[in-house]
């Protein structure tokens, strides 16, 4: 079996208040899928089952040691899902709100792209 790219989506997810790197990839993953439909899965590569995609999510955050894996894959509804997190995003002055438990003044910027291989014959 051979594995062949179906599509590559990118996207982008901030955390305003929290400063959880974890909140800005999963929106960014959203965001990458929010607008997708593939009806190549099926009408092109001829898969039965959604979950015989691949599913690989490459993360640029701050802070990605922090980044909770499982929580950011549980954003993709079918798959075989893998996710690789390194650091990049961006860090911006914003404004810290007691009342939103901000620990500082920091929002986090995270870019996604998430990739969608099939395996061919």
């Amino acid at each position: 079996m051979t594995r062949k790219r179906l599509i590559i989506e990118m996207g982008m997810g901030v955390d305003q208040h929290g400063q959880e790197p974890t909140v800005a990839a999963s929106r960014a993953v959203r965001n990458a899928i929010a607008h997708n439909a593939l009806p190549g899965v099926w009408e092109v590569a001829g898969l039965s089952d959604p979950n015989q995609m691949i599913v690989e999510v490459q993360i640029a955050v701050a802070y990605p040691e922090q980044v909770r894996q499982e929580e950011v894959l549980a954003v993709l509804p079918f798959g075989k899902k893998s996710l690789t997190v390194q650091s990049g995003g961006m860090v911006v002055q914003g404004r810290a709100i007691a009342e939103l438990n901000d620990k500082n003044d920091e929002m986090l910027i995270a870019v996604a792209a998430v990739t969608v291989f099939v395996e061919t014959e």
